[in-house]
């Protein structure tokens, strides 16, 4: 037993309180994960719309998806995650969601790596719906 609840009347108490503490903090790493990884899906959607859009309106080619991961990797180093690859599926990302209004609001739920084998499994749009 540790010396704090040595000096503790009643180590029941004391151990009620620390499995206490102990699922607090357990809750909060967890609402901390859940919170940057619904920020992330929200960015890779929003890049994903930006390349889309800017590739339809102002005609820009595939070009775009490797100059931006070099320009990106180059202003961040050692960022990981904005290869080129991975801005495709970004982009593929934001394709495959965007038409559907009620997959929307549900995308930020799950994790990026989810994302990618639902999308790679996934031959069509009804396959993502089951």
């Amino acid at each position: 037993m540790s010396s704090i609840t040595n000096n503790i009347s009643q180590p029941s108490e004391y151990l009620h309180f620390r499995d206490d503490i102990m699922r607090r903090i357990r809750s909060a790493q967890y609402e901390a994960m859940r919170a940057v990884n619904k920020e992330m899906i929200s960015l890779y959607w929003e890049i994903g719309k930006q390349i889309t859009e800017r590739q339809k309106i102002l005609g820009w080619g595939k070009s775009v998806v490797e100059n931006l991961s070099r320009d990106i990797q180059e202003e961040f180093p050692g960022i990981q995650g904005f290869g080129s690859s991975n801005l495709w599926d970004m982009v593929r990302f934001y394709a495959e969601y965007q038409p559907n209004e009620f997959l929307q609001p549900l995308v930020a739920e799950i994790s990026w790596t989810k994302h990618l084998i639902i999308l790679t499994k996934c031959k069509d749009t009804q396959e993502l719906l089951k």
